[in-house]
């Protein structure tokens, strides 16, 4: 047993120093991408898990941390990130030498060709332990543990790209059913101002101050706006359902209150200056990782050029029927064995080619990630900008509109004023108000844009 374990010893000597090195391209993340810097590794932003409280809107706050306790996809890439690090850890140990412990009977009768063998039955017990270790001379193992290891950093950032994903999700949803709220509310009040209006003409039409047009012409916006009282509904039980569905639960079990308001800042988003926002991007990151696996798989086919070995070994007893375990039965061994594919070369470089042109697809996959993380953040907040200014012109809108409604109403009672004025008015009040609340929803969804399209790294103050 000291031999075989001196010839042990030796072999990790030499093994050690055979596999210093390994093939293959040694990865080092892009610096710049065009004029884009890409300096700072991923990290995840701290207001990701946060954002929302900004608005102060107690059921939204419940309603994200409940999504994020029972989410089912969610739930799905943390077992992405567990399968993927220990995928991992089974590519690590292959540095390792692997080994059995086991234990054998063998009998035979006629065990050789030979007549002084007729009759004879052998019987044979080995136990101890077997031994196997793929020295890795040119650093394959190391490079597929490379690569493994960026698919397990990979899986991470999705993960935590889930939880962003989710989020906004569910802020958007719940805006979308706020909204839907408020289009309804809007509706049913409209529709309280026509009815007033209609029983004035209804009034001044028996008294012989109005015609049968004027009642038709009422009734026409009346029923215009009881057509649309259906779609706000849908609207509604629409959210309701993606709500249920985030949050695991069957629709119709939320109790979101029957306040139709939408969340709003009270202070504008800040954006700091020489802030490197990319760093919070998950699906460049992502793709950064995907990048250094594909380059490791590049080392991985290369080190196929050279040869492999291999040792394999026994140790411990081997007897016969007695079952005797001693220093005379005592066995063991270690076979050396070197291996080269030199007959399938041009395969081993074909396959060197092909994880070539894989790791420039992720470089060129890399790159246009960043390029449009740049584009996309831009646009949120443009998007926003524009809206808010949008929805702040329309209220002045909605507020003059009130206002010609209520004049016009006071001329037309007083006999003064036409009644196609009144109408028009109404008209105008009725569209201006639905449009404010489809703009407030809008401005609030772009503002859930803003923190996806920054992966949660925007300041909301």
């Amino acid at each position: 047993m000291r031999k075989f374990l001196n010839h042990s010893a030796l072999a990790l000597l030499v093994a050690a120093s055979l596999s210093a090195c390994a093939v293959g391209p040694d990865y080092q993340t892009p610096a710049r991408v065009a004029d884009i810097s890409f300096s700072s590794p991923y990290q995840q932003a701290e207001q990701a898990q946060s954002w929302w409280q900004a608005f102060d809107d107690a059921t939204l706050n419940q309603l994200i941390s409940r999504a994020l306790q029972e989410n089912r996809t969610l739930a799905q890439a943390r077992a992405n990130v567990d399968r993927a690090w220990a995928v991992f850890r089974d590519a690590n140990n292959d540095f390792l030498p692997k080994g059995t412990v086991d234990a054998g009977y063998q009998a035979s009768e006629n065990g050789t060709v030979s007549p002084a063998d007729d009759g004879v039955i052998s019987r044979g017990y080995s136990g101890g332990a077997n031994l196997s270790w793929d020295i890795d001379l040119f650093g394959k193992i190391r490079r597929a543990t490379e690569a493994a290891e960026a698919q397990a950093q990979q899986a991470d950032i999705l993960w935590h790209d889930a939880q962003v994903q989710l989020i906004s999700q569910v802020a958007t949803s719940y805006g979308e059913y706020r909204g839907a709220q408020l289009r309804l509310v809007v509706a049913e009040q409209n529709l309280q101002n026509l009815q007033q209006s209609r029983a004035i003409v209804l009034a001044r039409l028996e008294a012989g101050m109005a015609s049968e047009l004027e009642l038709a012409q009422i009734d026409v916006q009346l029923h215009q706006v009881h057509a649309a009282v259906p779609a706000y509904r849908v609207a509604l039980l629409t959210a309701d359902a993606t709500l249920s569905a985030l949050l695991a639960q069957q629709p119709g079990t939320l109790k979101l209150g029957a306040v139709p308001h939408l969340p709003e800042l009270k202070q504008p988003v800040a954006v700091v200056d020489g802030e490197n926002y990319l760093r919070y991007r998950a699906d460049v990151a992502s793709s950064e990782r995907v990048l250094a696996a594909r380059t490791a798989q590049i080392g991985v086919a290369t080190a196929d050029l050279y040869p492999n070995l291999s040792v394999r070994g026994f140790l411990g007893f081997i007897s016969g029927p007695g079952l005797t375990v001693g220093g005379e039965t005592q066995s063991w061994s270690v076979a050396p064995t070197l291996s080269w594919q030199a007959a399938d070369l041009g395969s081993v470089k074909a396959r060197i080619r092909q994880a070539e042109a894989s790791s420039q697809m992720a470089l060129a996959q890399f790159e246009q990630q960043v390029f449009n993380a740049i584009n996309e953040m831009q646009l949120s907040l443009n998007s926003y900008n524009l809206s808010r200014e949008q929805q702040l012109s329309t209220e002045l809108q909605w507020q003059a509109s009130n206002k010609a409604v209520q004049i016009a109403r006071q001329r037309y009672n007083a006999g003064s004023g036409e009644f196609l004025d009144l109408l028009d008015a109404e008209r105008e009040l009725l569209r201006s108000r639905d449009q404010l609340a489809q703009l407030q929803q809008q401005s609030f969804t772009r503002l859930v844009g803003i923190y996806r399209s920054f992966g949660g790294g925007i300041q909301l103050i």
